[in-house]
């Protein structure tokens, strides 16, 4: 049984940008999204893979570095030599 549209608070069209205008169903088939204001439409089936993370810089920065302190230098300033 198809539930009634409904929009989705705070989502915003991958298309157009637009928010506040997403409305989805949910039907034997799956689920159902679309854009009011640009017409964008997508589904997703009971039979698709759940979507993972998304790649990013950050995600997939491999840090080589191990950021350990190598040597520590210490600077006299003019006030220091009279001492």
């Amino acid at each position: 049984m198809a539930t009634p549209k409904r929009f989705i608070a705070g989502a915003v069209c991958p298309r157009c940008g637009e928010m506040d205008k997403l409305m989805m169903q949910q039907t034997e088939e799956g689920q159902f999204r679309e854009c009011v204001a640009c017409g964008f439409e997508d589904a997703q089936t009971h039979e698709g893979e759940p979507i993972g993370e998304l790649e990013t810089r950050v995600n997939t920065r491999s840090n080589k570095d191990d950021h350990t302190v190598k040597q520590v230098v210490f600077f006299k300033s003019a006030a220091d030599e009279d001492e």
